[in-house]
């Protein structure tokens, strides 16, 4: 959403520091938050504390939406994965800007059903397929629809330890895997980076 017009219905600024949590799974949504600067992971958090990423939020987009819609709680994590900017709109004033604002509203079916598409895949790859077959497929869907990757070069800016917190691999297994996908040459690794 145009960041001009947050502004003008009241959307304020936060800055978060890396690994700090702006808000957990189980609370009640009081705000609409979009990414300004930086990056935020959206994570599910096991009994020891281990992360399975939802997704990863990049500049100008939305996060913790779902709450807004369904008054249910978070159904996830938001951490900050490094230093970043946000704006937050209250939930109320984001409510009545949709109702005011349909095109907007439209945008978020969207969005959501983007993210649910983006779930469906990441379901399907992890129950029938091989860890190799599971990072290509998310390479490519990150590829196919300009997320996580730089546009010029086609570069993942993800780490191996992120692939693994989205996948649910451990970080051995994808090194393993994309190591096995570039003598395929299904993948590129140059000087530690991974291009799709």
């Amino acid at each position: 959403m145009d960041i001009d017009l947050l502004l003008t219905w009241g959307a304020t600024y936060k800055k978060v520091k890396a690994g700090e949590i702006i808000f957990w799974e189980g609370a009640q949504a009081s705000f609409y938050y979009q990414l300004v600067a930086g990056s935020v992971k959206w994570v599910s958090i096991n009994e020891e504390g281990k992360e399975f990423i939802q997704i990863m939020i990049e500049e100008g987009e939305s996060f913790g939406e779902l709450p807004l819609f369904d008054d249910d709680p978070y159904a996830a994590t938001a951490i900050a994965a490094e230093d970043s900017v946000l704006i937050r709109l209250h939930k109320s004033t984001f409510l009545q800007l949709l109702r005011e604002q349909p095109e907007i509203h439209f945008h978020f079916t969207k969005l959501l059903s983007q993210r649910m598409r983006y779930k469906f895949l990441t379901i399907k790859e992890l129950a029938h397929y091989s860890p190799e077959h599971m990072i290509s497929s998310l390479l490519q869907y990150f590829k196919q629809h300009k997320m996580h990757t730089c546009p010029d070069s086609n570069r993942v800016k993800l780490t191996r330890q992120q692939i693994a917190d989205l996948t649910g691999l451990r970080v051995e297994t994808v090194i393993r895997a994309m190591r096995h996908l570039h003598s395929e040459g299904k993948l590129v690794i140059e000087k530690g980076k991974v291009y799709c």
